[in-house]
């Protein structure tokens, strides 16, 4: 039978003498015998555990766990299975935590950028709802554009990007601006007034989206043309646009346009659908925010 002395073992798993005779006192390694001097002597088995303990070790198992796989109380599968899913949450918590300091990086923001990234899915959720009971609630809108807003859920992953974390903190500021909420419970209360005289407001028609991006396209065109949004040229499109805005809206080219157009224009809801996007993964809504703004001017 081969024995082994603690330098030997030592040398075979690149342990230090020190770690060998540690384990061995705490009962991991079993002394198999001992030299006529006295010294401690393992064999073939105490070897076979002492590298299995290493390994256990270098995985970050701890020593009580280590000592129930070696008495058979535990089998190693077990114990890798769970050392991995806590392993998979660790990762999770570094990557929101190095999200939200490259985060920090940028704006500066601490306590707030923090706050809202330890919230959970439910709480950030409640976020959104209160956004929803505020700027919806005691009005009769339609119930399918009701029903359709409130069900779209925050989906931040466990391990967001800091693209991601950045666009839920703005968003969740967002929700709580008073004068937004302010802007989309009036947006709200034409809804209901609009609805009442019989409007159809389940959710913008087929010629209504082709309208909007009609034009965009065509502010777009004319702001990379440099063309000033004042100028005969500008008129001209600000016309052609209010006159296909008109016709897919259902309303008559004057006050009651402008105001529905105004209305219905905050080019905050727009972001707000950015975010979501970027949040939850979608396809990326584009801004429209320079169009919108030429529109505006030449409009006037």
């Amino acid at each position: 039978m081969t024995h082994y002395s603690i330098g030997d073992l030592a040398r075979l798993t690149g342990l230090s003498t020190r770690t060998v005779r540690f384990y061995s006192d705490a009962g991991l390694v079993p002394v198999a015998g001992r030299t006529s001097g006295g010294f401690r002597t393992y064999d073939v088995d105490g070897l076979a555990r002492l590298k299995l303990v290493r390994t256990l070790r270098d995985l970050g198992v701890d020593l009580p766990t280590a000592h129930r796989v070696l008495a058979s109380e535990v089998s190693v599968a077990e114990v890798a299975r769970t050392h991995a899913e806590a392993i998979d949450a660790q990762l999770r918590t570094l990557r929101l935590r190095r999200a939200v300091l490259r985060v920090v990086a940028r704006t500066g923001e601490v306590e707030m950028v923090h706050e809202l990234a330890r919230l959970s899915e439910e709480e950030r959720q409640a976020i959104l709802d209160d956004f929803f009971d505020e700027v919806f609630g005691g009005l009769d809108l339609d119930p399918g554009f009701r029903d359709r807003m409130r069900s779209v859920r925050v989906e931040l992953p466990d391990d967001p990007t800091p693209e991601q974390l950045e666009a839920w903190i703005e968003l969740a500021n967002l929700v709580r601006d008073k004068d937004f909420r302010a802007s989309i419970r009036r947006m709200s209360e034409r809804h209901e007034e609009m609805r009442a005289g019989g409007a159809d407001l389940s959710g913008p028609s087929a010629e209504q989206m082709e309208t909007f991006q009609y034009a965009m396209t065509k502010a777009r065109e004319a702001l990379a043309a440099g063309v000033e949004p004042t100028s005969e040229e500008g008129r001209r499109i600000a016309e052609d646009v209010t006159a296909r805005w008109s016709q897919a809206a259902g309303l008559p080219v004057g006050g009651e346009l402008s105001r529905w157009l105004e209305e219905f224009g905050d080019p905050r809801a727009e972001r707000y659908w950015a975010l979501l996007a970027k949040i939850n993964g979608w396809p990326p809504v584009p801004d429209t925010t320079a169009e919108r703004r030429w529109l505006a001017e030449a409009g006037r």
